[in-house]
């Protein structure tokens, strides 16, 4: 569920007509509905109710500052995956015992800034990386608590481009090493095992492959308490896939979800984390556009956009399907056409759709690509010279910027002739 829905024969976001948007800020330009992010993150706290839990929002999925001070104000907890995630979530005045570190690449520099910080939690992910942590924690005289993330090489059934669990994949390490290494870490200064972690991909539309991956963490979680270890957490990941097209073929909702965490690892006794990004901020929002021509091509009819890649860049990127609505609500009845729905970036990749039926659409009409508040904006650019897209959080009846689209001349402005070449 989000709301955005047709009123008055227009498309609203909550009580905002995007018309009022797109006049006031221009297109492209993200639109968030702040009752649909925060009605996601409630679906995954009453999901978990039956135990201690906290729920993490992935920053990585939408990481404007707004959002994480929505999210965080409500009690979620942030996962981040580099030091500006970090700095983003403690700028929206969340503290660090509400923060996961994880990410395959930490480097010396963001431990020393997290432990600095303050932090829930270090999720590591490599050998390397743990024997680095230590001597940083002691060099700081601090003790940091520690999870691993355990890969237990189950097949998500998602994207290749976005599966982590198995075992040919870079995160974690083997779960059938898992013993040793927390033996390692139990030996090293600096680190407490307060946990496991697991994540095994994301977009994903079925419940077995967590059920499989959730199994196997309670069976470790069994050996390494019976090897002495104190595991009081698991970090179950995030991963729950959203419906991006319009279907009755609908995902599991987060209720499901929850009762599988609570039959897998439910009588183990251990706080439980889980780190949903997608399934809070991706139906949450969406990337309107304007029709800059309608082109007849070659046996195919073109809608060009001034979005494009730069702006939404999944379909590029994974093949991934967006519906595209009009803003204006169509007539019942009202006869589509195909349209090949593309933007104005010179790359043949710079496509959204192809022959996507469309009501009939003409130059300065508003579509709107659903489902974009997730992997959307944080994913944008500035390739071809082209303004970083704008965004926009929406209340109720109140909206507000909440990242400006940059001038021509800012964009300029921060970059530099060097001395010797400017000379003369």
């Amino acid at each position: 569920m989000d709301h955005f829905l047709y009123r008055d024969g227009s498309l609203h976001a909550e009580d905002v007509p995007l018309t009022e948007i797109a006049a006031a800020v221009g297109t492209p330009v993200y639109v968030y509905s702040a009752a649909t992010l925060l009605r996601h993150y409630r679906l995954f706290d009453e999901a978990l109710a039956w135990g201690p839990h906290l729920v993490c929002y992935a920053v990585k999925a939408a990481s404007n500052v707004a959002i994480l001070k929505l999210l965080g104000d409500a009690g979620a907890g942030m996962d981040v995956v580099s030091e500006g995630e970090y700095r983003r979530a403690r700028a929206a005045g969340v503290p660090g015992d509400r923060i996961v570190f994880s990410g395959v690449g930490k480097t010396e520099g963001e431990m020393r800034h997290v432990l600095a910080g303050g932090v829930r939690q270090i999720n590591l992910e490599s050998e390397p990386e743990m024997r680095l942590l230590s001597r940083v924690a002691a060099e700081m005289g601090v003790e940091v608590p520690v999870t691993v993330r355990v890969n237990p090489d189950v097949d998500a059934k998602t994207h290749e481009k976005i599966a982590t669990g198995r075992s040919e994949n870079k995160f974690g390490i083997p779960i059938a090493r898992a013993r040793e290494v927390y033996a390692e870490i139990d030996r090293l200064p600096g680190l407490r095992v307060v946990g496991i972690d697991v994540h095994i991909g994301s977009q994903l539309t079925d419940l077995d492959p967590f059920r499989q991956a959730y199994r196997k963490v309670a069976q470790l979680t069994g050996a390494l308490r019976a090897d002495g270890h104190a595991i009081e957490r698991l970090d179950l990941g995030g991963g729950l896939g959203i419906p991006y097209a319009r279907s009755n073929l609908a995902p599991p909702v987060p209720q499901e979800y929850g009762a599988v965490i609570r039959e897998e690892v439910g009588h183990l006794g251990c706080e439980v984390e889980i780190e949903p990004g997608r399934l809070i901020a991706g139906n949450a929002g969406l990337l309107l556009a304007s029709t800059i021509y309608v082109k007849e091509g070659e046996g195919r009819d073109f809608l060009i956009l001034d979005a494009a890649m730069n702006d939404l860049i999944r379909p590029a990127m994974y093949g991934a399907h967006h519906d595209i609505v009009t803003v204006a609500e169509p007539a019942a009845g009202t006869e589509t056409r195909p349209y090949d729905i593309v933007g104005p970036v010179c790359e043949t990749g710079d496509t959204f759709a192809k022959a996507r039926e469309m009501p009939q659409i003409k130059a300065r009409d508003l579509v709107a690509f659903r489902s974009a508040g997730a992997y959307g904006a944080v994913m944008a650019s500035e390739y071809n010279a082209r303004p970083l897209v704008p965004e926009v959080l929406v209340q109720g009846s109140d909206w507000a910027v909440i990242r400006p689209r940059p001038s021509y001349e800012e964009m300029i402005l921060r970059e530099a002739i060097p001395q010797w070449l400017s000379a003369g």
